[in-house]
């Protein structure tokens, strides 16, 4: 099975953010594209449909919000993960970038860039992840009789086990969704 690389578009018009940011991804073996504002960076994000988008906010031609909302527009691209590089830090800012649908917000002098590459690489590990408690640890039995489950926690159809499957959903705030399957 062939590696295939990982895309990112990195848009920022600030030449020395851009270039840092694109120069650590290519270490780390990503496929990088750079941008040098919203327009730009839509124009390179229809073209190739990158895995990932990192991109300034605050832009001539088009900010990221703009940019943001073209790409959710479009089906072809509505899926493509955002990252928001903040050089201010507006709660504001936060606010609307969660609001509209960004995966992740960075205040690019509060967190060093090899942290950020750490969280970019965190939205291609797997989104879902299966647990199969052990019934006789912790909090399982209360658990088991709050939802009304099998005190071992066995499926009731077929003796299968329980288990629960987190789906992350907000990785920078680490939330997930649980549910109980049978596997």
């Amino acid at each position: 099975m062939e590696n295939v690389k990982k895309s990112v578009v990195v848009i920022d018009d600030d030449e020395e953010t851009r270039t840092l940011f694109a120069e650590i991804l290519r270490s780390e073996g990503f496929d990088v594209r750079e941008a040098v504002d919203g327009l730009d960076g839509l124009e390179k994000i229809t073209q190739m449909v990158p895995d990932a988008v990192l991109s300034g906010i605050i832009m001539p031609r088009m900010d990221g919000f703009a940019l943001v909302e073209g790409l959710k527009r479009n089906v072809i691209t509505a899926h493509v993960p955002v990252i928001f590089l903040s050089h201010m830090g507006r709660e504001e800012d936060r606010v609307r970038a969660e609001a509209i649908g960004v995966s992740d917000f960075f205040v690019t002098t509060m967190m060093p860039p090899r942290d950020i590459l750490s969280r970019i690489g965190a939205l291609f590990s797997h989104s879902q992840y299966l647990i199969i408690p052990n019934p006789y640890e912790l909090d399982a039995q209360r658990l088991a009789q709050d939802l009304n489950l099998n005190r071992d926690f066995l499926c009731s159809e077929g003796g299968e086990k329980l288990a629960l499957r987190l789906t992350v959903k907000d990785i920078a705030n680490r939330r997930f969704e649980a549910e109980l399957v049978c596997v």
